[in-house]
């Protein structure tokens, strides 16, 4: 039985081979755009995910300005923050924030379907989000990722 192998492996930091991805954010919808990017985030994608290792990939989001919501969602949809203060509860809709601040509706939603721990931070900062087409990582050579390519 020891020619045969049935261990399961287990990634850890040293070995988790972590690529780098960039997805066009022009014209997708906003959370079917989350889910898949929180996906590869985590490493779900990959035959060799451990949960508790960040063994996910780095994905750079470009044209986050050009996001769509279905519906009405862009004028109905209300974002509430408070800003710690007494009477400091502001609201926002996604139009207003795509104005104010693009990158912020995606981020948002990414955070919101990572774990909320120490390793959900960790793997949010694997995430770039710039609201134009252009982006400062093309040293890492990334590689273009299609929504429909995703398993």
């Amino acid at each position: 039985m020891d020619s045969l192998s049935y261990k399961t492996i287990s990634v850890n930091a040293a070995t988790a081979k972590k690529e780098w991805y960039v997805i066009d954010a022009n014209g997708e919808v906003l959370g079917r755009l989350a889910s898949q990017i929180a996906k590869i985030l985590r490493g779900k994608n990959k035959p060799d995910f451990t949960p508790h290792v960040d063994c996910g990939d780095n994905v750079i989001v470009i044209n986050a300005e050009k996001v769509r919501l279905t519906g009405k969602k862009m004028t109905d949809k209300i974002y509430t923050r408070h800003t710690g203060y007494p009477g400091g509860q502001r609201f926002e809709t996604p139009a207003g924030y795509l104005k104010r601040k693009p990158t912020m509706l995606i981020e948002h939603a990414v955070k919101g379907m990572l774990p909320r721990t120490r390793l959900g931070a960790v793997q949010m900062k694997n995430l770039k989000v710039y609201a134009g087409d252009q982006h400062p990582h093309e040293a890492q050579t990334p590689k273009s990722l299609k929504l429909s390519e995703i398993k």
